[in-house]
């Protein structure tokens, strides 16, 4: 009878481990919800970095933000939740870069002759 009951026990045992290992496999798997934070943070970057003149002293950094946020954009439509996160983050590191970029250009022009 101790034999029966240490074997059930054993079984459920791993029955149980099995289902949480399962259940966390699940969890892992799912998308998370849309990164509306993240879409937030670079569409400010992005604006910030116009303001400091990043269109005129780095173009091509502020173009490549533009263009992770647009492809941010697109997945987002497509609740392709993780890559669209995962671009606006990369649309908001360009442009800050684009944003340092510019403010770096701009203290390298010399003053204007008054």
């Amino acid at each position: 009878m101790i034999k029966i009951d240490r074997k059930f026990a054993r079984l459920a045992g791993n029955f149980w481990r099995g289902a949480l290992f399962a259940l966390l496999i699940v969890i892992a798997g799912c998308e998370t919800g849309p990164p509306v934070q993240e879409m937030s943070d670079a569409r400010q970057a992005i604006a910030v970095a116009r303001q400091a003149g990043a269109a005129l002293l780095a173009p091509d950094d502020l173009r490549a933000a533009q263009s992770f946020l647009d492809s941010a954009q697109r997945k987002l439509s497509e609740r392709a939740y993780s890559q669209a996160r995962s671009d606006a983050v990369e649309a908001k590191n360009r442009a800050i870069l684009a944003l340092e970029n510019a403010e770096s250009a701009g203290e390298e022009k010399p003053p204007l002759p008054e």
